[in-house]
């Protein structure tokens, strides 16, 4: 095909492959498999459309739909998505309360990596009085988790706080049982951390339900929850500021 060679592996067994987002022909070498454009343009992505970027990040819209909007290339996306989610802090910043009367509410969410046969539960802790989320993490749905999800939280939740739950067992035996409190779903005694699954669910395109944006490493699943984990717990603490 006029004297095209793939730039892989040099064969020139080359075909015609649709075409790139921008509308330039593909090409793919039938020898390595390999798919190309001709003379291709280098795009250097500025620091205002990352900043977009990761402002879109933590509203519901894949990656391929970032990628339709800015124009560029899902390959960059990802790989851009993959580092900063690699790099994002895994313990929580929360406001520091002192021992007083607190209140948290517990709940898990599920969610599942590149089957729905292979699913993960989100583990949440949120303080009912701030709404900052103070605990969290991604595991199965056993005992294990629900420790884990207790063990890393701020010392004075973990000695002082009343803690609302539903009357899933896990949390039996490792929630303090004399702070511990188990309502049903109808009660409002978990109605915060309902209402934050559902935040969650409405924001990232991963965890809508019957979404065709799942994740397909449980390092994304993980990177795309404690970023909106983040931004909503810093906004929080950006109102307390403003309001004193």
């Amino acid at each position: 095909m006029r004297d095209m060679i793939c730039p892989r592996c040099g064969s020139g067994n080359i075909v015609k492959n649709g075409n790139s987002i921008y509308g330039k022909p593909k090409f793919m070498c039938k020898e390595c498999r390999k798919q190309f454009v001709e003379n291709p343009d280098i795009r250097k992505i500025t620091d205002e459309k990352k900043a977009l970027i990761d402002k879109m990040l933590l509203e519901r819209i894949p990656l391929a739909g970032i990628c339709r909007v800015l124009g560029i290339s899902q390959r960059w996306l990802q790989s851009y998505v993959d580092e900063k989610y690699q790099h994002i802090k895994k313990k929580l910043e929360t406001i520091f309360k002192g021992k007083i009367r607190l209140t948290i509410e517990c709940d898990e969410i599920w969610a599942y990596v590149s089957s729905k046969d292979n699913k993960y539960w989100i583990w949440l802790a949120i303080d009912t009085e701030t709404g900052e989320i103070v605990g969290v993490y991604i595991g199965t749905r056993g005992r294990e988790s629900a420790k884990k999800l207790w063990d890393p939280l701020p010392s004075e939740y973990r000695q002082c706080a009343v803690i609302y739950t539903d009357f899933w067992e896990a949390y039996v035996g490792v929630l303090p049982s004399k702070r511990h409190r188990r309502a049903a779903k109808n009660s409002g005694k978990t109605s915060h951390i309902e209402r934050f699954n559902n935040t969650l669910r409405q924001r990232i395109s991963r965890l809508v339900r019957k979404t065709l944006s799942f994740s397909k490493k449980l390092e994304n699943l993980i990177g795309a929850v404690l970023l909106f984990i983040h931004h909503h717990n810093d906004m929080i603490k950006k109102e307390i500021t403003d309001t004193i």
